[in-house]
């Protein structure tokens, strides 16, 4: 896949503290269809995700969800 047409959001995640939650979240977050990397720092509460289409902002918050902890937004 080529970098053309990639978006990359950022969103605002609490409750991560280490590098466990940051994988739990990136994880589900990728097994959102379109997405394409996913970084999440837990010191900063932010997650980074390239997609190839916009994301509904509802499959990102039921991803976080399930890994354990809230989306707050976009940042």
């Amino acid at each position: 896949m080529t970098a053309e047409g990639n978006m990359t959001t950022v969103y605002q995640v609490t409750g991560m503290t280490c590098g466990h939650c940051e994988g739990a979240v990136s994880e589900e977050i990728s097994a959102i269809a379109g997405v394409g990397s996913v970084k999440a720092v837990a010191a900063t509460g932010q997650v980074t995700v390239t997609s190839a289409a916009p994301l509904d902002d509802e499959a990102v918050r039921a991803a976080v969800d399930e890994a354990g902890y809230e989306l707050v937004g976009r940042a």
